[in-house]
């Protein structure tokens, strides 16, 4: 085994149904044909319906020095989504959501993952996080309409704007969607 793999992330693999297979995978490496790793994300929404969110460390080999969702990793081997989030959530944030009940409110099937999404409606002061310099250089509060407008300047992680739309709204407090991708 190279020195790089004993430092890295093991990832658990999945079949197309999303069962785990006896087979891992190192952080870094491609996914396996027929594969699938686990991903999550989670989205903090405040009462006025903007969401938190971050810059990524410059250092970062992907997207660097660009605006994201709140929260976004990878599900370490052994972990379940539900463990993998708050874990996520604590090192990059700072922020402690063992007590919060959490559930994905969408799951997204990728090419190479399953993408647990989750919501969390809370209302945080920005300035109390802690953040982890080697994933996050900022964060801040976004309504919608700055996120999209972001996203179309390439400052924001291209996502999908139809799906960002769905997510501002599961994260409003009417509990109302308006829109379906």
């Amino acid at each position: 085994m190279n020195n790089k793999k004993i430092f890295s992330e093991v990832w658990d693999l999945y079949d197309k149904d999303r069962k785990k297979l006896e087979q891992t995978m190192y952080k870094g490496e491609d996914v396996p044909k027929g594969s699938y790793r686990l991903a999550v994300k989670l989205l903090v929404f405040n009462s006025e319906k903007k969401m938190l969110i971050q810059k990524r460390s410059s250092e970062k080999k992907e997207y660097p020095a660009m605006w994201d969702i709140s929260v976004r990793g990878s599900v370490i081997s052994g972990e379940t989504s539900e463990e993998g989030i708050k874990r996520e959530t604590k090192e990059e944030l700072g922020i402690d959501i063992e007590s919060e009940g959490i559930r994905p409110t969408l799951t997204i099937h990728d090419r190479k993952w399953f993408d647990d999404i989750y919501i969390l409606k809370k209302d945080l002061d920005i300035h109390s996080l802690t953040l982890q310099k080697e994933e996050v250089m900022d964060v801040k509060w976004a309504s919608e309409r700055e996120v999209l407008q972001m996203i179309e300047n390439n400052q924001f992680i291209p996502y999908n704007t139809n799906l960002m739309g769905l997510l501002f709204d599961k994260g409003g407090y009417n509990g109302k969607a308006r829109r379906t991708i």
